[in-house]
């Protein structure tokens, strides 16, 4: 005789999807401009470098930051724009920033 289980068998987990962990995770977020698509990227993910249009300073390949897109599906692959974690939750507290040649003036 066999001994008697209390429990159900667990069902065998499903594998792990290696491009959906290297993606990250959508979510959408709500702000006062609109809902947001947004993805988190591991370190691991990230493997170029973009310019973050929160602080107009590069988010170096291994740095885990986010992307985020309009949510309303009006919008295409260009209007995804990698942002470092930060400077999207801060996004509504800072004024917009103005990219200026090294030669312009800085006041005027």
């Amino acid at each position: 005789m066999s001994p008697r289980r209390n429990r159900p068998r667990a069902e065998d987990p499903a594998p792990l999807d290696g491009e959906r962990a290297r993606r990250g995770v959508e979510a959408v977020q709500s702000w006062r401009d609109g809902d947001w698509q947004v993805r988190s990227i591991t370190a691991g993910g990230a493997v170029k470098t973009y310019r973050c249009p929160g602080c107009q300073q590069e988010i170096v390949p291994g740095t885990a930051h986010l992307v985020a897109w309009p949510a309303d599906g009006r919008g295409d692959l260009t209007d995804r724009r990698h942002w470092h974690s930060g400077c999207w939750r801060a996004r509504e507290r800072r004024a917009p920033t103005v990219e200026r040649s090294r030669s312009a003036p800085r006041y005027g």
